[in-house]
């Protein structure tokens, strides 16, 4: 660990209530988790992505390549992310639309290896397993590297001492997560060995053929070539 260099971790949050019990669990993640940073000789900034702000700029990005100015800033701050803690409300018995919604829109590369603890708050503990069989499916599909602890709190959940337990536990992973400079490694050294899709990762994608049959149909040319000389 290089206490020199502060660590930054991003806080996504979908709560739509002011106050939010969803932007309050993602809050005392992060909290805790900045003082085990600083307890082990580093530092460490905490930035939030309050979803509500960005509501409708997603909506235009899930139906047109326009990418609004708050939206694009989010996606930067993500970059930069040194650890991710994306929190959710659940509607319906599933994280809201919006959080899913954020993320589908997301570049594919963006958060290759990156640290995430996932928290979800609901009105019922009927709820609980959103986190593990919803949200870990589609962070996988981003290939960040999700804690071993997920988080859910419940209103009864707030009172109990085993919620902040599971919050320190979850904590501790991200930070652990983020000193070994995992995901660092991964961007550094094992870049090219990802499948990247054409235009994603900001021109770092491995090289792609332009010339193939494949990418001149997707051009709307046709596979007839000019006759040999």
């Amino acid at each position: 660990m290089n206490p020199t260099q502060p660590y930054t971790l991003v806080v996504v949050t979908a709560g739509v209530g002011d106050p939010s019990s969803t932007r309050m669990l993602a809050d005392r993640t992060a909290q805790r988790a900045s003082e085990l940073v600083a307890r082990r000789g580093g530092s460490a900034t905490v930035q939030v992505v309050d979803l509500r702000e960005l509501a409708t700029e997603v909506t235009t990005a899930l139906i047109s390549p326009m990418v609004g100015p708050k939206l694009q800033q989010a996606i930067d701050v993500l970059g930069r992310a040194d650890g991710v803690i994306a929190a959710a409300p659940v509607y319906k018995a599933a994280p809201s639309g919006l959080f899913s919604s954020f993320f589908q829109v997301l570049d594919n590369d963006l958060l290759i290896a990156k640290p995430v603890v996932l928290a979800a708050t609901a009105g019922t503990a009927r709820h609980s397993l959103v986190v593990d069989e919803q949200m870990r499916s589609l962070f996988g599909y981003l290939r960040t590297v999700v804690v071993p602890t997920s988080l859910f709190a419940a209103p009864e959940d707030w009172a109990d001492p085993g919620l902040n337990k599971r919050i320190e536990r979850a904590a501790l992973e991200l930070v652990l997560l983020v000193e070994s400079g995992f995901a660092h490694q991964v961007r550094g050294e094992s870049w090219q060995s990802y499948q990247h899709e054409f235009g994603s990762a900001g021109g770092t994608e491995t090289h792609i053929e332009l010339d193939s049959d494949m990418m001149r149909l997707a051009a709307g040319g046709s596979l007839d070539r000019p006759a040999a000389p």
